[in-house]
């Protein structure tokens, strides 16, 4: 079943999937895997977007598929793209970016799920700041 509201969800490694212990591979952050893993059954595609390069960037890469989750790209657009630096900018197309040092800071993995599939919506107040609620 195609789900007609899926993004491109390019996803940070260290502070966001794992804890921050660059150059280690630090505990898995709560609930990430399961999140990653049912955002990707809801037909969103994954990228893994991280600084990580070299042999730093297969150890993270080969832990995410050691707890069940492999990305449609890795640090590009899409699997087939060439990068070239003297061609192309690196940064890559998605609707959504989720990275430990966002503005506000993280997210709770369960809020993040809730945020992308809708299950979260905004509200304004008489204010005109912004808060969310469940629907």
């Amino acid at each position: 079943m195609i789900n007609p509201d899926a993004k491109i969800i390019a996803v940070d490694f260290d502070g966001t999937i794992v804890e921050d212990r660059y150059p280690k591979i630090g505990k898995p952050m709560p609930f990430a895997f399961d999140v990653l893993k049912k955002l990707q059954q809801d037909g969103h595609r994954l990228i893994l977007w991280t600084y990580r390069h070299g042999s730093k960037l297969r150890e993270a890469v080969e832990f995410c598929e050691t707890n069940g989750m492999t990305f449609y790209a890795v640090n590009k657009s899409f699997a087939e793209e060439d990068y070239r630096s003297d061609k192309m900018s690196r940064k890559i197309m998605a609707d959504v970016f989720i990275d430990d040092r966002n503005l506000g800071g993280m997210k709770g993995w369960g809020e993040i799920y809730q945020l992308i599939s809708g299950e979260m919506k905004e509200e304004y107040t008489a204010t005109k700041k912004k808060k969310w609620k469940l629907f």
